[in-house]
């Protein structure tokens, strides 16, 4: 009755479930394993956080610079301190802060290494059309050693930045280093401060978490990934066991000569999978 199971159709169904389950558990673990991780970054994240947030955490010593570079999920946020003179000026517009819409004022610090650092001195309020040089408080002279929470390049698109181009002179979309490498001569680091407290009378910009280290979208996609593919390993077995129980039906009929006339063994499977 079930020498079907030897035919070379059947041969192929068999090595296709035997394929095809194998990959569908791999994929929904390989989702699920991405879901934990995003989970796990967002637990981080927010313990961080809560550190960086204790009194203990501002009392702390900063730490240079070159110590916490590159900037990864662990360094930022972390206190850091660096040394140099302010130069260029620039304004990031479109900004909210307390619920309210305003521009960062970003100073570039040449520090002893000869490289430029975004420093982001402070917060004012102000639509995008406002932002302007002649309004933001002029940098100090002089030799400064900044102190401020490090921060990781921004993309456009994300944590509020604007993907918008085409600012006027003196603007600036996205703090990162690809974004001023034709705005200043040198190096630009790939990271910047924001001044833990505000410099002249402007508001202290808060840090934020670095990218994809929080529940958002991403992380909810892969945990229903997971159970779509773990939903097609049950669906491949389902087909399978039906597909068998056809077969074997038509094949116990075809013993008891209850074929209809003109029928063709393994029509009942065929017309199965035509079916589905």
């Amino acid at each position: 009755m079930y020498r079907f199971l030897l035919t070379p159709r059947w041969w192929g169904i068999n090595v296709f479930v035997l394929l095809a389950i194998p990959v569908c558990v791999f994929m929904g673990s390989w989702q699920l394993g991405r879901f934990e991780d995003r989970v796990q970054a967002h637990d981080t994240a927010q313990e961080q956080a809560d550190r960086q947030a204790a009194p203990s955490h501002t009392d702390a010593k900063a730490r240079p610079l070159d110590s916490l570079l590159p900037v990864s999920a662990e360094t930022s946020g972390e206190r850091v301190s660096a040394t140099g003179r302010y130069g260029k000026q620039l304004l990031v517009p479109d900004r909210e802060l307390d619920k309210r819409t305003g521009y960062y004022v970003l100073t570039l610090l040449r520090t002893d290494s000869g490289k430029e650092l975004p420093v982001v001195r402070g917060w004012l309020p102000g639509t995008p059309g406002d932002a302007s040089a002649a309004k933001a408080p002029a940098a100090p002279s002089g030799e400064v050693t900044v102190t401020g929470a490090l921060q990781a390049s921004e993309s456009p698109g994300s944590n509020g930045v604007s993907a918008t181009g085409g600012l006027p002179d003196g603007q600036l979309g996205a703090i990162s280093a690809a974004s001023l490498v034709n705005l200043v001569r040198g190096d630009v680091y790939d990271a910047w401060v924001t001044l833990e407290k505000g410099d002249s009378g402007m508001k202290a910009v808060p840090a934020v978490a670095p990218e994809n280290s929080g529940l958002d979208l991403k992380a909810f996609q892969n945990l229903g990934y997971t159970g779509e593919w773990f939903v097609f390993a049950g669906f491949v077995v389902f087909m399978w066991f039906r597909l068998f129980r056809r077969e074997r039906e038509f094949a116990r009929d075809a013993a008891l000569g209850l074929l209809p006339e003109g029928a063709e063994p393994g029509g009942s499977a065929a017309a199965e999978v035509r079916g589905a």
